[in-house]
């Protein structure tokens, strides 16, 4: 996870649906600066209270998580993940097949875990005072720092070599689609 210390939370440069597997890619930077500002937000707590930094990040966090996470998770399952399979070649398809379906059971862990701590922000939000489990926050972020180390380490690199700039262009048009991007 990024080591910034800026509260609430970094904003790494933006790559577009041109280049979707930068995107993917950039949209893993966010992701860990949402989670290293999750991190803050915890540690602030106990110390300041529900002020109005920790309100901020408890409404960007869920801003973030509630729009953009499933957007990207959407980016892989309905578009990157299915041309990956299209595009499969020899020894690549057993692994392949393993890969995508461990990264789907891993977004949806993510979404039951993203339930509960959202229902602890959304109270931050509101100004009330809650403590949010060093517990549960690190389980989230080091699930997400795991997930984004295999799609970094193995999943892109594969992208790269296997798809065709014809279905990379699709893989962008859908992406622009998604977020209403003209």
């Amino acid at each position: 996870m990024p080591s910034d210390t800026s509260f609430p939370g970094f904003t790494p440069p933006a790559a577009g649906p041109e280049a979707p597997l930068e995107m993917l890619a950039a949209c893993h930077g966010r992701v860990e600066s949402q989670c290293a500002t999750l991190r803050r937000l915890a540690a602030h707590l106990p110390v300041h209270g529900a002020d109005e930094q920790a309100r901020s990040a408890a409404g960007n966090l869920m801003r973030y998580f509630d729009t953009s996470a499933p957007h990207h998770h959407e980016d892989e399952e309905v578009d990157l993940f299915p041309a990956l399979i299209e595009s499969m070649a020899g020894s690549d398809a057993v692994c392949l097949r393993e890969l995508i379906a461990g990264l789907t059971r891993e977004h949806r862990e993510f979404e039951r875990m993203w339930t509960g701590l959202r229902v602890s922000l959304e109270r931050i939000a509101c100004g009330e005072k809650v403590v949010l489990s060093n517990a549960t926050v690190e389980s989230f972020v080091d699930a997400y720092a795991s997930h984004i180390e295999k799609e970094n380490g193995e999943l892109l690199p594969m992208a790269t070599r296997l798809l065709s700039d014809d279905q990379l262009d699709a893989i962008g048009r859908s992406m622009r689609l998604r977020r209403g991007i003209a």
